[in-house]
């Protein structure tokens, strides 16, 4: 995809220009300015996205009931942290070379994916929507290719940028809304990079907890492996304190699938449950998680 196209010279791309600009100058500075301005960011975004503070206010509210008001406020401020470090991760993981980025990560349990793959039938990195996720991403492929899934991003500018940018770094793009091409990749024993922490509605999904609550969880990933018989294997991309990165890879899972839907996509969620609690500032909060419902039952409802 081109990312010069004609329609973004209009006016309403300028701040896009811009934002774009600034996180391409981001990448040069020395990783303390980087943290820094992270926090600058983060500042400077509150006025624009008070609705997405809301959400996250919220599904804090929902999934960590025994903290008080004062704790959950204070997670919540460092999570927004995290956010406007998540944008100089993206720039990281889009523009900084290999060589700078390998000074900078150290990996954790790679001889799983290693073995994974000399079994031939494909490896599913099964990730949650982590603050870090573009950047881990960017991070694993370092030392593996991968597929990367994609979804289309409602600003057209920075759709056209990601999608430059992963399929620059990555060994192939796998759209949401197409499973065979994720299986073409895994029956060609590739590795493909996967976060299915997301509501997507009630047709594609099955309800299973998510921190004590009822989440519509999509359960392809179950059904992706029967077919093709890949492993999957939890990865965590994690932001250390002084700004380097720790990316864990778990052993593969057994007894999955377990041939019901709802056990499997229970599994899932449990998995990535757990991971999201060693360090829940780090984690996508401002996402609806809990917008779809049973039918016949009331939902959790965001202000």
């Amino acid at each position: 995809m081109r990312v010069f196209q004609k329609q973004f010279l209009h006016p309403r791309f300028w701040p896009s220009w811009l934002g774009l600009a600034l996180m391409r100058l981001s990448i040069y500075l020395p990783v303390n300015m980087q943290l820094c301005f992270g926090n600058v960011v983060a500042f400077l975004m509150r006025p624009f996205v008070k609705s997405r503070k809301k959400i996250a206010e919220r599904n804090l509210e929902l999934c960590f009931p025994k903290l008080t008001v004062e704790e959950r406020q204070r997670l919540l401020e460092a999570n927004f942290r995290t956010m406007g470090m998540m944008l100089i991760e993206t720039a990281l993981s889009w523009w900084a070379s290999d060589e700078s980025l390998a000074k900078r990560v150290r990996y954790d349990g790679l001889e799983h994916l290693n073995t994974a793959l000399q079994e031939g039938n494909g490896v599913i990195l099964l990730t949650g929507h982590f603050t870090s996720m573009e950047l881990g991403g960017r991070l694993i492929m370092l030392k593996t290719p991968c597929h990367v899934m994609f979804r289309k991003l409602k600003n057209p500018l920075f759709n056209a940028v990601m999608m430059k940018k992963r399929t620059f770094h990555s060994e192939g793009i796998v759209l949401r809304d197409d499973p065979r091409s994720m299986l073409r990749a895994l029956r060609k024993n590739k590795v493909v990079w996967y976060a299915p922490d997301q509501d997507f509605g009630r047709k594609a999904s099955v309800f299973a907890k998510f921190f004590g609550v009822t989440a519509a969880t999509i359960p392809a990933t179950a059904r992706i492996v029967k077919i093709s018989k890949a492993k999957v294997i939890p990865f965590v991309p994690r932001r250390e304190a002084d700004g380097s990165y720790l990316l864990t890879l778990g052993e593969p899972l057994k007894n999955f699938p377990s041939g019901n839907d709802v056990t499997d996509a229970q599994h899932i969620n449990n998995i990535i449950e757990k991971e999201v609690r060693q360090s829940p500032e780090q984690y996508f909060w401002v996402h609806r998680r809990f917008k779809t419902q049973p039918e016949g039952k009331k939902g959790i409802l965001y202000k």
